[in-house]
């Protein structure tokens, strides 16, 4: 079992050239709405982007849209995303996907199952079970990758032995949303109260975007840490 601390990566998928140019069509789309007629450039967009935010009028945001690939996540920083309806989502399956598999066919000896563990956790620690044994984090999920092990090697097909798979898991997820469902994502999952795993990459991924196109989302600041150190943002203006 291979163990991923301060795991959570992302891709940005749509081209930066493409998100840029989604700001033109948003004011283009927005002149629609009050018959306005403009010579519309990068400059005049962030500018009627920044308008439209200011006042609320978000609809015209999802005139827009990107793609992200987040991997070495784990399947409850997936089960979270996937409660946000109004994205695309297309996620690693582990029906289809086979852990023992390798150039050469399954690998059931030496395979190794990934997990992701709390950075501010120590995966060592020991902690007592309810017959006296002492057990850590990292030797439970050694504990389950020889359940998976066992059913693999029965001829389990992976849709079945995945029964015994922890929500730790490693996994992958490509997620597409407008900028509205965007700023929606970021205000709920990189808040105090959201979970260390996806508010930790969801900052990381608002940071980067801010750069490209901080017109939509620069009314996102890092506002402090946690208890255990890490870091959560707020929105500094209504939504």
């Amino acid at each position: 079992m291979k163990v991923l601390k301060n795991a959570g990566e992302f891709v940005i998928l749509t081209p930066k050239t493409e998100l840029l140019d989604q700001l033109l069509r948003i004011e283009r789309a927005g002149h629609t709405c009050y018959q306005t007629n403009k010579d519309v450039t990068l400059e005049t967009a962030q500018k009627f982007c920044k308008i439209l935010i200011s006042r609320g009028h978000y609809s015209v945001l999802e005139h827009s849209n990107m793609s992200v690939k987040f991997y070495n996540v784990s399947r409850g920083f997936t089960h979270e995303q996937v409660r946000h309806r109004l994205t695309a989502i297309s996620q690693e399956s582990t029906r289809y996907v086979d852990y023992a598999k390798k150039d050469k066919g399954p690998d059931l000896e030496r395979f190794q199952l990934k997990c992701i563990v709390p950075p501010h956790r120590d995966e060592n620690e020991k902690v007592e079970l309810e017959d006296g044994k002492k057990i850590s984090l990292v030797e439970m999920f050694t504990e389950i990758e020889k359940f998976y092990r066992a059913l693999r090697k029965a001829d389990w097909f992976p849709e079945d032995a995945r029964q015994v798979l922890p929500i730790g898991i490693k996994s992958e997820i490509v997620i597409s949303a407008n900028f509205r469902e965007w700023r929606h994502i970021f205000k709920m999952r990189t808040s105090q109260y959201a979970h260390w795993e996806i508010r930790q990459v969801m900052g990381n991924l608002l940071q980067e975007i801010q750069l490209i196109i901080p017109v939509i989302f620069d009314d996102f600041v890092e506002s402090g840490v946690d208890g255990n150190g890490l870091r959560y943002f707020d929105q500094v203006t209504s939504a």
